[in-house]
């Protein structure tokens, strides 16, 4: 442990500080904050309640006013820290606030009303987690059915991504015919098309094909990805073609070279296509809004906006779901981020 220290304690002045020292520490701790300040503040306000939330100043914290019964009142009244004309600070419960004034009463003497102007008070916190934020969304709403829809969507996709473009960046990386190079320029060009222009006749082939409120119609479309060929055929580029030759000696046939010989050897790149291709899905919520209007077939992303109302909007669900749909995302790349930079060091995309 001493020696993890002294490593990420070392200075390049020595025992002093040299301004190259403060100027990485300052670097460095402003984007662990600019990185996972978002997310930090993202997983404790799902355990905040309504009224924590719309508090201002906000607060990292899930904090909670504290309440108590008080004799004649039937609801629990909330504690505020108040400070007294003569400085001394008291602390008594709130019942109703007019303006800039709170009336206010002693739990001890509740007979006698209070009035404090709003200035001199301060409620009476305590941190505490709303789990009920994770709890009711599987209760009262049929959450799970558009988490199984999300996952069921998303690894359909993928996998019939990896497929196709693997088979299309076979082609155009180990085989030599007639127009290809205009063939690779056609695909890569299709990237600078925004997804609107293509919305209109995309949703009119779904629609031909019978395909509108149903999961397919979220899938098919979206499993042959410029990026994803482009990718997997710089990486199978440096896959020797010796080693491809010498498999058709052996009389294997096309398709044994593609899955026995070209896939295992493109597994890094496979992997980053994989990482690319979840995150696209499990996040997508414009196309799927666009093809589902059942709500049986909602995915995750569509399914939180019934959250969102008119008039009222329940951004204690939202927060809370939210994070539930990242924790998928964060484990697969978990797991296959140490693929990362093998599979794009061996794109070109350096």
């Amino acid at each position: 442990m001493s020696a993890v220290a002294e490593f990420l304690l070392r200075r390049r002045g020595g025992k002093g500080w040299h301004w190259t020292d403060v100027v990485t520490w300052a670097w460095l701790i402003g984007g662990l904050i600019l990185m996972f300040g978002p997310a930090l503040w993202l997983a404790l306000s799902s355990f905040k309640t309504p009224a924590a939330l719309a508090a201002f100043p906000p607060s990292l914290l899930p904090y909670v006013t504290q309440q108590t019964v008080v004799e004649g009142y039937e609801k629990p009244l909330p504690l505020f820290t108040v400070t007294m004309e003569d400085g001394s600070t008291k602390t008594l419960a709130e019942v109703r606030r007019i303006g800039t004034v709170a009336q206010m009463v002693d739990p001890a003497a509740p007979a006698e009303i209070i009035k404090v102007p709003i200035s001199q008070r301060k409620p009476l916190e305590t941190i505490e987690f709303a789990i009920s934020n994770y709890t009711e969304p599987f209760i009262h709403f049929d959450f799970l059915r558009y988490l199984w829809n999300s996952v069921f969507v998303t690894t359909m996709a993928t996998l019939i991504t990896l497929i196709v473009n693997s088979m299309a960046a076979f082609a155009l990386s180990k085989y030599r015919f007639r127009g290809q190079s205009t063939i690779m320029m056609l695909i890569l060009a299709t990237l600078m098309v925004p997804l609107g222009v293509i919305m209109v006749p995309l949703y009119s082939i779904v629609s031909a094909l019978g395909l509108t409120n149903n999961l397919w119609g979220v899938i098919l479309p979206t499993v042959a990805t410029p990026t994803g060929v482009f990718l997997l055929r710089q990486y199978m580029l440096t896959i020797p073609d010796e080693l491809i030759d010498a498999a058709r000696m052996d009389k294997a046939s096309e398709w044994q070279i593609y899955w026995r010989i070209v896939l295992p050897l493109a597994a890094p790149a496979l992997a980053v296509l994989g990482i690319f291709s979840v995150m696209w899905r499990w996040n997508d919520f414009l196309w799927p809004l666009i093809v589902l209007s059942r709500k049986e077939l909602y995915t995750l992303q569509v399914g939180l906006n019934i959250y969102s109302g008119e008039l009222n909007v329940q951004w204690h669900f939202i927060l809370a779901m939210t994070v539930v749909t990242m924790i998928p995302v964060v484990l697969v790349f978990i797991f296959l981020q140490r693929f990362i930079t093998t599979g794009i060091a061996g794109t070109g995309l350096k």
